[in-house]
């Protein structure tokens, strides 16, 4: 039922009128777009992030500001996918996963090639995380990329640019600190940057992983797809479960999130330990 005065959830007195079927709208663009499922209990969260788009815009209401979406292929598009995903990251998160990968580049002989994906790059504690894992596990010099992807494309030029706040570095210990940043001084001071030894090994890329427009020719030996399945319903997270199939070597790995469990999907991946299955 469409609300026509007011807003739902506690919302009455904010900027713009926020109806229910505004909420709706929001609802099925971001899934035909991004196969992002919003729940009912978003409301605010859209709200507040989607009002920052109506004021850049210089839109008075969300129909209006929605209906342009709509009648158009404006590069507003994309800042309206940048402002409904969320991005919660940090260096070495679920730390067994490097422990097992670091394992997995042990299992093969030195000097054999690796070929890695992290399809949620975000602001890029990910990737950086895991190529740390394989210089400390392989060496200087190893036969070593990784593809780092998202839908965001601000988070991904922030990743691209590699620069932190040294408070938020809490998961690297001093010998990765030294070796991988550079601390930043005088006006910088308390930031540190990526050292080039580790960005050289990153191609980032931006990749809808709902879409079939995939950019990559040869398969990979590990993926990272970590907490992205959360915002898909069944139906989507299978779809891109046998995308990411398809662009997997036999036995290779895939990384997902703590939250995540895909036993339905057995015939593509078997469960090899906690939060970690291998591609049939």
């Amino acid at each position: 039922m469409e609300e026509t005065s007011g807003a739902p959830g506690g919302m009455q007195g904010r900027e713009f009128a926020w109806t229910d079927a505004d909420f709706d709208r929001v609802q099925a663009m971001i899934y035909k777009r991004a196969g992002i499922s919003l729940h009912d209990g978003k409301h605010a969260m859209v709200y507040s992030r989607l009002s920052r788009r109506l004021r850049e815009t210089g839109y008075q209401s969300f129909r209006e500001y929605l209906g342009w979406l709509e009648s158009s292929e404006s590069p507003e598009w994309q800042e309206f996918v940048n402002a409904l995903t969320t991005n919660l990251t940090s260096f070495f998160r679920e730390h067994h996963h490097f422990e097992i990968f670091a394992d997995r580049l042990k299992s093969k002989p030195p000097g054999t090639p690796w070929s890695v994906w992290c399809s949620a790059a975000s602001t890029g504690e990910e990737p950086y995380s895991i190529v740390m894992t394989a210089l400390d596990t392989l060496g200087t010099h190893p036969k070593f990329s990784l593809v780092a992807s998202d839908i965001d494309s601000k988070v991904l030029a922030s990743a691209a640019r590699g620069v932190y706040r040294l408070d938020g570095l809490k998961g690297i210990d001093a010998g990765r600190m030294q070796r991988f940043f550079l601390r930043g001084k005088g006006g910088n001071d308390g930031m540190v940057r990526v050292k080039p030894e580790l960005s050289q090994y990153i191609e980032f890329l931006m990749v809808n992983l709902i879409r079939d427009d995939w950019p990559f020719r040869d398969p990979f030996d590990v993926v990272f797809c970590r907490n992205v399945m959360i915002y898909f319903d069944a139906p989507t997270q299978r779809k891109v479960l046998e995308r990411i199939h398809r662009v997997m070597k036999p036995g290779s790995l895939l990384f997902v999130g703590h939250a995540e469990n895909f036993s339905d999907s057995r015939d593509l991946f078997v469960l090899k330990g906690k939060t970690v299955y291998e591609r049939r």
